[in-house]
């Protein structure tokens, strides 16, 4: 078999590493479990390892739906973190991102959750490593501008005080969690979208399915 080439690779397992970001940040339900360790094999993060190890002590439905729930103590999404700005036009926008590259992500969380933005991502990755097996650049090229943008326009923006409220709540699988997810966007971005539309990477829905689930 044919050796994986290492740019290849570093986008899998980035894909992996955001799926488990989102998948953490998801209420546990039936084979959670399971899928949590599974990519915890796949992405080598030892920030995230530390989470995951944390979760098989903590994890469970009733935590997560008491810390973010509806009526939790903490919100996981977007608008929560975007004072006066329209919900309306942000969700909007991520509706324009997600049917621009036939994500569909399998939840029960609103678009602007941060577990599905992070899934978001990652399926970006992962489509990105897709297009570069195929020797098509230009869609690579698209897949990974629309992850960046992506970042600046939206998980920027709410990441940080995110992950500043959950450290409150001493959860601390949900604490590692929203800290390795701080320190991979890193600080707030200048949005660059600027009311541009958006490019589609692929006409017909993709071949592999990995939005959240």
């Amino acid at each position: 078999m044919e050796a994986v080439p290492p740019e290849i690779r570093d986008l899998l397992v980035e894909a992996a590493a955001w799926r488990l970001l989102g998948l953490l940040l998801e209420r546990p339900r039936e084979g959670w479990r399971r899928e949590v360790e599974d990519l915890t094999r796949e992405c080598r993060d030892p920030d995230l390892a530390a989470a995951v190890d944390a979760a098989r002590d903590e994890a469970s439905e009733g935590l997560y739906l008491a810390i973010l729930g509806p009526g939790g103590v903490v919100s996981a999404r977007e608008v929560s973190y975007r004072g006066m700005e329209d919900p309306g036009r942000i969700l909007a926008d991520l509706e324009a991102f997600y049917e621009a590259f036939a994500f569909t992500p399998r939840t029960e969380e609103a678009p602007d959750h941060l577990a599905v933005e992070a899934g978001f991502v990652g399926y970006l990755r992962l489509k990105e490593a897709f297009a570069r097996t195929q020797g098509e650049d230009e869609k690579a090229a698209t897949a990974a501008a629309a992850a960046s943008r992506f970042l600046a326009d939206h998980v920027s923006s709410s990441v940080q005080p995110f992950a500043e409220r959950i450290a409150t709540t001493e959860v601390r699988y949900l604490t590692l969690a929203a800290q390795a997810l701080a320190r991979r966007v890193g600080p707030p971005r200048a949005m660059l979208s600027a009311g541009a539309s958006l490019p589609v990477l692929c006409d017909d829905p993709c071949s592999f399915d990995c939005g959240p689930g």
